[in-house]
C-alpha cells in the first residue's frame, strides 16, 4: 500500500465519523483559539501602547516627584503596607513646585531644552453655539513645550517667553479641537475667541494632526501659558511637570546625569539622602507595559497546554475506540498482504488529520477574537505568525503522540484474530 492511499484511508475515515471527529477537533481548538486569541489581544495592544508613546517626544525625557509602578497579576507583593505607606506618604510630601521647576530651567547648563508644563484637568471648550464634551485636555505649557513632545504648529504661532511671564489669556488648539469648534473650516479657527470652562481666551496657534491611540488622544488638547493657568483655574497643589530635550539621543545619559546633579541642590536633598524624583522616558514607560504583558502571554500558553493535554488524552482514547471498531478490517489487510507500517501510518496519518484541524479552526477563531479586541483599541489586523507556526507544529505533535499507542496496536494485530474479531 503506497503512503498516498493510507492517507487517503485515513481521510475518508476522519469525514465517516463526522460526530466523534467534530468532537475532537472542538477540544483541540478551543485550547489553540485560546492561545491565539490571547497572544493576538496582547499584540494588538503592544502596538496600541507603541503608537500612543510614539506619540511623545523621542529624544526627551520627563521629571517625576514620583515613581510610576506598572505590574500586572500582582507584582511588587513583597512590598510590606508600611513601605507602601511611607513611600505614598513621601511622594505626597515632594511634589515639584513652581519655584523649584522655575529653579531648575534656570540652572540647568547642559546644551538641551527645559520645558515646564502643569496639567490641570478635562475641561468643555466652546465657540459660539457649539461645545465639546468635557473631555478636552487643558494644559500649562511655556515654550519649549511643543518641541519636547512632538507636536508641529499647521497655522500661527507658537507661545513666546514674554506670553509665558505676562500669563495673557491666549491658547493653541489642538487639531481635533479645531474641527469640533470649527467643523467646516478647522483653520478659521485661527484670531478667533474661544470659551474655556467659560473663560474666553483667543487662538495663536492650530496645532497638525498628531494621531492618537486607544490610550491616549494627542490632539484633543488646549495649551496656554502655566502662568495663565495658575491665574485663572485653581490648581491647588499640582505638581508641575519638568521635560527636556536633547538633540542627540546618544546624549540621553550625560543629560539625565546633569539633571541629577542640577536637581538635588534645588530639592535640598542631603548628600546622604536618596533621590526623590524620577526620570522617565517613552520609550521605557512603553517597555513596562509590553513587559508586564509577558505574564498574560505566559497563562494563556499554559492554558493552551492543559487544554491540548487533555484533548490528546481524548484524541488517543478515540483511536483506539477506532482500532477496536476496525479490528476486522485490519486482518483482512493483513490477510492480503498489507504491511504494518502501513496501517500504522494510516492511523498516524488520521490521528494528525483530526488534531490539525482543530488547528486550522482554533488558529483563525483564535485571531479573529484577538482581533476583535483590536478593533476597540484602534490598532491594524494582527496575525502573531510565531504563535500560528507554534500551533501548528504543537497540534503536529499532539496527533503524533496521540496515535503512536492506537497505530502500533492496529499493527500488532494478529490477522486470524483479527479476521474472527465479532
Amino acid at each position: 500500500m503506497r503512503l498516498s492511499d493510507s492517507l487517503s484511508l485515513a481521510f475518508n475515515t476522519t469525514k465517516s465519523n463526522k460526530l466523534r471527529t467534530g468532537i475532537t477537533v472542538a477540544i483541540i481548538a478551543f485550547g489553540i483559539m485560546a492561545l491565539i486569541g490571547i497572544v493576538t489581544a496582547i499584540a494588538a495592544m503592544n502596538q496600541s501602547l507603541n503608537e500612543s508613546f510614539s506619540l511623545m517626544g523621542a529624544n526627551s525625557f520627563t521629571i517625576m516627584y514620583r515613581d510610576i509602578n506598572i505590574s500586572m497579576g500582582g507584582g511588587n507583593r513583597n512590598r510590606t503596607k508600611k513601605e507602601s505607606l511611607k513611600r505614598k506618604k513621601s511622594n505626597e510630601a515632594k511634589i515639584f513646585t513652581y519655584e523649584e521647576a522655575k529653579a531648575f530651567k534656570e540652572r540647568y547648563k547642559f546644551p538641551a531644552r527645559v520645558s515646564i508644563s502643569l496639567n490641570y484637568r478635562n475641561v468643555i471648550v466652546g465657540h459660539g453655539s457649539i461645545q465639546s464634551n468635557p473631555n478636552v485636555t487643558l494644559i500649562g505649557i511655556d515654550e519649549n513645550y511643543l518641541l519636547l513632545s512632538g507636536y508641529t504648529l499647521s497655522a500661527g504661532r507658537n507661545l513666546t517667553p514674554i506670553d509665558v511671564q505676562s500669563g495673557n489669556s491666549i491658547c493653541i488648539i489642538g487639531n481635533s479641537v479645531a474641527k469640533k469648534l470649527f467643523p467646516a473650516h478647522p483653520e478659521q479657527a485661527l484670531d478667533q475667541n474661544i470659551k474655556v470652562s467659560g473663560i474666553k481666551y483667543r487662538v495663536v496657534g492650530i496645532l497638525k494632526d498628531k494621531g492618537s491611540s486607544s490610550f491616549m488622544n494627542a490632539d484633543n488638547v488646549v495649551f496656554t501659558s502655566y502662568n495663565n493657568l495658575r491665574r485663572l483655574f485653581p490648581v491647588g497643589s499640582r505638581s508641575f511637570n519638568i521635560g527636556v530635550y536633547v538633540n542627540d539621543i546618544n546624549q540621553m545619559p550625560a543629560a539625565i546625569s546633569e539633571a541629577k546633579g542640577t536637581l538635588r541642590p534645588i530639592r535640598k536633598l542631603r548628600v546622604d539622602e536618596e533621590n526623590n524624583f524620577y526620570f522617565l522616558q517613552s520609550d521605557s514607560i512603553a517597555e513596562a507595559f509590553i513587559n508586564s504583558l509577558g505574564s498574560v502571554a505566559a497563562a494563556a500558553g499554559l492554558i493552551g497546554l492543559i487544554t491540548l493535554f487533555s484533548a490528546a488524552i481524548g484524541l488517543m482514547n478515540i483511536m483506539l475506540v477506532s482500532v477496536n471498531e476496525r479490528t476486522r478490517e485490519i486482518g483482512l489487510v493483513k490477510a492480503i498482504g498489507g504491511k504494518a507500517s502501513s496501517i500504522k501510518a494510516q492511523f498516524l496519518f488520521e490521528s494528525v488529520i483530526i488534531s490539525l484541524m482543530g488547528a486550522v479552526f482554533g488558529i483563525i477563531l483564535g485571531i479573529l477574537v484577538g482581533n476583535i479586541f483590536g478593533i476597540f483599541l484602534g490598532t491594524t489586523f494582527v496575525i502573531p505568525w510565531g504563535w500560528v507556526i507554534a500551533g501548528v507544529v504543537t497540534c503536529t505533535v499532539v496527533g503524533l503522540g496521540a496515535g503512536i499507542y492506537p497505530a502500533v496496536k492496529a499493527s500488532k494485530l494478529d490477522p486470524i484474530v483479527a479476521l474472527r474479531y465479532e
